[in-house]
């Protein structure tokens, strides 16, 4: 007996308590149907259904049985969602990695939205600068992950952008934190903290250019690779500043945007080309959610087409 198919019409039955009515919803004859229920009751060893001129109503037993159906079959469709997503390839292991500059709570947000896309699917999440992810891709060794623009585009697929604007993180002391924004050019002359240009050469560059490009000329570039050690550098001198998306607030030091936003960061998923499957499909749509929501990237006005620049692995 198919059990899951005879409780389904049970539960019709008891819905419209009618036989007439149930078959005609199931599209079946009405004594076949009677039949059914009647074995299912024979099955269970208890009467489920009173039978009366005017109707069918559930018994006792019944309406238990009835609760039970439900769960029992809301079970088996999400059973049958999830073969199917091994079948189509949404179910297994997505080896994937994100920039180390994500937040902890967007990671944690990134995890609890692939699980509840996919169900049946793990995500072996791992930390990798932009350098690191694209090399990796390229090798086949990692399935997906989110990367910082331009990035080595040779043989890789890529997701919807989003961007970032970058702000000024300043000494409260400063004067420049008296400000609720300020130019680039104010910044001028200055020791400036930026994260490390062997992580993300071109982004690294392109950051140095969009400064040069709107009065900004450092007195020197410090290297960090850490929220922490930077704080302390801003901490020691009113001469330096970072160039950081909005961090959260921690005591003695200041963010503060950049007058229309002309240093920004471009974001977005990549994959190994030719290989974006249902999981890394699933991941891109979790990122780009999550990376919205929870870290404030916000859509490009134009989505950009990433194509390699005339002699450079880097996109346009």
């Amino acid at each position: 007996m198919d059990l899951l198919l005879h409780l389904r019409y049970f539960r019709t039955v008891a819905e419209e308590q009618h036989f007439g009515r149930a078959a005609e919803r199931l599209r079946v004859a009405q004594p076949s149907l009677s039949q059914r229920i009647q074995r299912l009751e024979r099955e269970l060893g208890v009467r489920l259904l009173d039978r009366g001129r005017t109707g069918a109503t559930l018994t006792p037993a019944g309406r238990l049985v009835l609760a039970e159906t439900d769960a029992l079959l809301d079970a088996a469709d999400r059973l049958r969602t999830l073969v199917g997503r091994v079948q189509g390839g949404a179910a297994g292991t997505l080896r994937a990695a994100v920039p180390p500059q994500l937040g902890g709570a967007t990671v944690a947000a990134l995890l609890t939205a692939y699980r509840e896309r996919s169900p049946g699917g793990e995500l072996d999440l791992r930390e990798l600068t932009t350098a690191e992810l694209t090399a990796e891709l390229a090798a086949g060794t990692l399935d997906a992950g989110i990367v910082r623009h331009p990035c080595p585009a040779t043989g890789l697929g890529f997701g919807p952008q989003l961007h970032q604007p970058l702000g000024a993180l300043l000494a409260d002391q400063d004067p420049l934190a008296a400000h609720p924004e300020i130019d680039v050019a104010d910044l001028d002359g200055r020791e400036l903290v930026l994260f490390p240009r062997p992580t993300a050469p071109a982004l690294h560059d392109e950051t140095l250019t969009a400064c040069a490009r709107h009065g900004c000329t450092p007195g020197a570039v410090r290297e960090v690779a850490g929220i922490e050690f930077t704080r302390a550098l801003i901490l020691s001198g009113t001469h330096v500043a970072a160039l950081v998306p909005r961090p959260a607030p921690e005591p003695g030091t200041t963010w503060r945007p950049l007058r229309g936003n002309p240093v920004t960061w471009r974001t977005s998923t990549a994959w190994p080309a030719g290989r974006d499957g249902p999981a890394v499909h699933l991941f891109t749509e979790a990122a780009h959610d999550v990376l919205r929501e929870h870290a404030g990237l916000l859509p490009t006005a134009t989505p950009r087409r990433l194509f390699p620049r005339p002699a450079s692995e880097f996109p346009l």
